[in-house]
Formats: structure tokens, C-alpha cells, sequence
């Protein structure tokens, strides 16, 4: 009789958890962390009553091994171009349907179409940047500045780096001539050897806590996104940020609905809302990385859209690479920067 009891008692609980999960009011979110303005969240509740509840994660590939491992469920994800890309493949996004997505028409027709996602099929993109140098100008003159400034030995305990495989092993690779997407043994162990080199050197791998330290004068150089750059710039007037010489990374960031989500409808019209312009505006106005929303670009102050760090020239543009998911190399990447890591 006990086991009878107990065996309904977690049907019970099971029943009450699908229950939660499919009452349409709320909707889950994951992302990478201080990436949504909590405030358009808030807006949102007040308009429809949906609560959007976002979770938050330190890399793109950190929430893709937890969504393939079927771990969580959520429904929907902000990622990368390339994880999105592997996502794709591995059927782990829905496929959109733009016509609940009106205000898809928003986005600037240069982030549409791109080879990760051709055609937007599974998703919208979100904000854009790229990976350069942010550093300290009354030290570091801006001219004709290179990745190779990273590994200068009299810059010693006066750098900082990104605490992630994906954009070290990329800006090394650019620093010696190849592509951001290598897959070659050879050049990826050129790279290897390069950035056990350089560890010799840096201060220390981070991620956000760059910003607040750049800010606070305790590094001289860092590798840095492009919104977090603006973002530093603006607290501390020594610092600018340029893309090296050898070219660099241009990202974008994408929203897209899980396949494990049961509310495609409610989550296309969050995504709509997102595009909106007044949403967006206060969206890229907190999170710093450019804008996709002509409409939003449109509406900022000169002194952003105009900034180059925000908005780089053509040029710049055409020295850039999207990085493209390169499938099962990408653990020889992991491999690479876990013997960096153990390096003394």
C-alpha cells in the first residue's frame, strides 16, 4: 500500500510539473549573463502579463553542452553565430515562423541571410560586435597597432584575456597569418605554442571582470569585445580600442526558440517585441554592443552611432571573420587551451 501511495504521489508531481511548464505566462530565457535589459523584461510583464524569466551562462559552448545533454529545458537561447550554427544541425532550435515576427522587417538587411543561418530559418539576430584590443592611450600609441603588442615582454603583468578557447586560439591565429576558422594540426599547434608563450606574460584570464579592471587602470591592455570596449571607454577616458592590423572577428549574437520549448507562439512574440524599436533602444543603450535594428540606429546620438568602436568603417568590416562551427575540431580547440592552461 505504501508503494501504491508513494508511486501516485509522483505521478502527482510530475502532472504539476508539466502543468508549470506549459501554462503559457511564462516563458525561459537563457543567455549569457547582464545581456538582457531587466527593465524591457518588466516592460513586457506590464504589456502581457508573461514573466520572462532568464537564466544566464559565461560562454555559448557551456550552454550548448548543457542543452544537448538535456540537463535544462528553456525556451528560448541568446548564442553565438557558430553555436547557433551547430545547434541548427543538431535540431536542438525550432524552426521560426516570421510571420509571428513582424518586426523582423527592423532588421538591417547586412546581419540577415549569413551563412550560420541562411535565410533566418531558426533565427533573429540580436546585437553584433568584434574582438579587438582595448588599451591605454597616454601609454600605447593607437598607429598601426598589431595582435603582437599582446605578447610584448614589457608589457608584462599589464595585460588581461578573455577566459575562453574560441576567441584566444582565433586572435593567435590571426596574429600569425590564418584564418579564425583554422582547422589545420600544423597552424592550430603554431597557435598552441604561441599562447603558451604569451601566459608567461598576461596578468590574468578573465571574462566580464576585464571591464571593471580596465576601468580601474589595473591592466594597460586587453582583449576585449567591442561593447564591452565602448562600455570601459566611457568609464575611463585613457582607454581606446582599435581591430589590429592582422584583422579580427566579427560576431553576432541570435535568438532563437529551443526544440524542447512547447510555447513557440508565446516566444515568437517575445522575439517580436524585442525588434521593436523602442525596445530595442533601450535594449542596446544597457548592453552596449551594436545594434541590428536599423530603426534603433537610426534613433542613438551621433556620439554612438558614429563612434567607431560602435560602428567601424567598411574597411574594418572587410578584415573581419564570422566564426562557423568546425564540428568535432573544436574539441582539438578545448584540448589546446586546457594544455595552455596547464602550463606553469
Amino acid at each position: 500500500m505504501n508503494k501504491i501511495k508513494f508511486l501516485i504521489l509522483i505521478l502527482v508531481l510530475i502532472l504539476i510539473g508539466c502543468g508549470k511548464k506549459n501554462d503559457g505566462k511564462n516563458l525561459s530565457l537563457y543567455s549569457y549573463g547582464d545581456y538582457v535589459n531587466q527593465e524591457i523584461l518588466d516592460i513586457y510583464y506590464k504589456e502581457t502579463g508573461i514573466k520572462v524569466n532568464c537564466d544566464t551562462f559565461a560562454t555559448s559552448e557551456d550552454a550548448y553542452i548543457k542543452i544537448k545533454n538535456g540537463g535544462i529545458n528553456y525556451d528560448l537561447i541568446i548564442a553565438s553565430d557558430y553555436i547557433i550554427e551547430r545547434m541548427i544541425k543538431e535540431n536542438l532550435l525550432q524552426e521560426l515562423d516570421l510571420d509571428e515576427i513582424k518586426n523582423f522587417d527592423l532588421i538591417d538587411d547586412r546581419f540577415k541571410n549569413l551563412d550560420f543561418d541562411f535565410e533566418n530559418k531558426y533565427s533573429v539576430p540580436y546585437a553584433w560586435g568584434t574582438v579587438g584590443i582595448l588599451f591605454n592611450k597616454k601609454v600605447i600609441k593607437k598607429n598601426n597597432l598589431s595582435w603582437n603588442i599582446l605578447w610584448d615582454e614589457k608589457y608584462k603583468n599589464k595585460i588581461f584575456m578573455y577566459d575562453n578557447a574560441r576567441d584566444n586560439i582565433a586572435i593567435t591565429l590571426k596574429k600569425l597569418g590564418y584564418s579564425v576558422n583554422t582547422c589545420d594540426d600544423k597552424k592550430l599547434e603554431e597557435a598552441k605554442k604561441e599562447l603558451i608563450k604569451q601566459k608567461k606574460i598576461i596578468q590574468a584570464y578573465l571574462s566580464d571582470a576585464i571591464k571593471d579592471k580596465m576601468i580601474n587602470d589595473e591592466a594597460l591592455l586587453a582583449l576585449c569585445y567591442s561593447g564591452d570596449a565602448l562600455f570601459c571607454c566611457k568609464g575611463n577616458k585613457n582607454l581606446d580600442y582599435v581591430i589590429p592590423d592582422e584583422g579580427s572577428n566579427f560576431w553576432i549574437d541570435g535568438i532563437g526558440i529551443l526544440k524542447c520549448s512547447g510555447k513557440k507562439k508565446e516566444a515568437s512574440k517575445f522575439i517580436n517585441f524585442l525588434c521593436r524599436k523602442d525596445i530595442g533602444l533601450l535594449n542596446t543603450e544597457h548592453i552596449c554592443h551594436s545594434t541590428v535594428n536599423k530603426k534603433v540606429l537610426e534613433a542613438l546620438p551621433d556620439e554612438i552611432k558614429k563612434n567607431k568602436i560602435y560602428w567601424p568603417s567598411e574597411k574594418d568590416f572587410k578584415r573581419c571573420e564570422i566564426y562557423h562551427d568546425l564540428g568535432d575540431v573544436l574539441k582539438k580547440y578545448d584540448v589546446i587551451w586546457t594544455e595552455v592552461l596547464a602550463e606553469d
